[in-house]
């Protein structure tokens, strides 16, 4: 089986295009549907469907993916454990992650990430959906849920604290709660799959199931209705910082502490060697994030 082959297949199914990935690879159409063609040939089956406008994967060309990511994933930790591959991470470091967190955090820090690693390349995929990074063919993914898959090792980049926030023109129209009880007599704007709150008492766990006044699919846009007085919401610290900081959000029920213990992980498959590729950027963000991480360090003194 021809590697360079493997090589397009997995380029075809990221760009569903075949001239696209021969051009990245530096081939000509019709030699890339050619090598297609012979890969199918090797394997006695039809690995895409070809129309004149794109290529989608068949079902075995599916089932066949991760396999072949698998295979040339291993040549480039062999590679890289020998001469000049065994100094410098290099290829394709495919990356899945929160859109929000993705956009505020991991952008920003990928331009010091590629000055250390110049023979790295990254493939993003931002998404507030959880996507499979075995199926997905992801190298890593980051998570801010907890880890349930077995077939899946993480690593702990941060701690993410959530709090109750809402605008200073909300609690001026509307007033305060002062109990976590008090929050069904709010606006209350949630984000998808949030809608129970629980809350640390002297009686021990509180659990709100608060009403959907608004309710949205994504982290940042949940922010930014309660930041124009659309309701209270429940926010982690690492995207509503900087609005804390301006004073646009305001913490409420600091008495109240949610009973969350929330991290921010790095995840990879367990059935990988870990690539040089994957424990560079992980070892990045663990120390980049480390500690108190600088979004939390921003807020002493302005939220407990």
């Amino acid at each position: 089986m021809n590697i360079e082959h493997l090589r397009l297949f997995v380029r075809i199914a990221s760009t569903a295009n075949i001239s696209l990935a021969g051009r990245e690879l530096n081939i000509s159409p019709a030699v890339a549907s050619a090598h297609i063609g012979k890969l199918e040939e090797a394997l006695g089956v039809r690995l895409i469907h070809r129309t004149t406008r794109k290529v989608s994967l068949t079902d075995d060309g599916k089932l066949f993916l991760p396999h072949a990511r698998e295979v040339l994933d291993s040549i480039e930790t062999a590679q890289a454990a020998v001469g000049r591959g065994a100094q410098t991470p290099q290829g394709t470091l495919r990356v899945t992650a929160p859109a929000s967190f993705g956009r505020m955090h991991l952008v920003p820090a990928i331009p010091e990430f590629l000055e250390q690693y110049p023979q790295l390349n990254i493939d993003f995929r931002f998404s507030d959906s959880i996507l499979d990074v075995v199926e997905g063919g992801f190298d890593v993914a980051i998570r801010d849920a907890e880890l349930k898959d077995s077939n899946l090792h993480a690593k702990k980049l941060a701690d993410d604290k959530r709090i109750i926030v809402a605008s200073k023109n909300y609690i001026e129209k509307y007033g305060k709660p002062d109990t976590p009880a008090d929050l069904k007599k709010h606006k209350i704007v949630n984000l998808t799959g949030l809608e129970v709150w629980d809350f640390k008492t002297s009686q021990g766990i509180t659990s709100i199931k608060t009403p959907n006044h608004m309710r949205m699919d994504n982290g940042e846009a949940v922010r930014d209705a309660c930041i124009q007085g659309c309701g209270i919401t429940l926010t982690a610290t690492w995207c509503s910082y900087p609005n804390l900081e301006s004073g646009e959000l305001v913490q409420i029920l600091p008495d109240y502490p949610l009973a969350t213990d929330c991290a921010l992980w790095a995840v990879y498959p367990s059935n990988r060697l870990l690539a040089p590729k994957v424990r560079a950027f992980i070892d990045f963000l663990a120390e980049r994030f480390s500690g108190t991480p600088y979004w939390d360090e921003k807020l002493n003194g302005v939220v407990l």
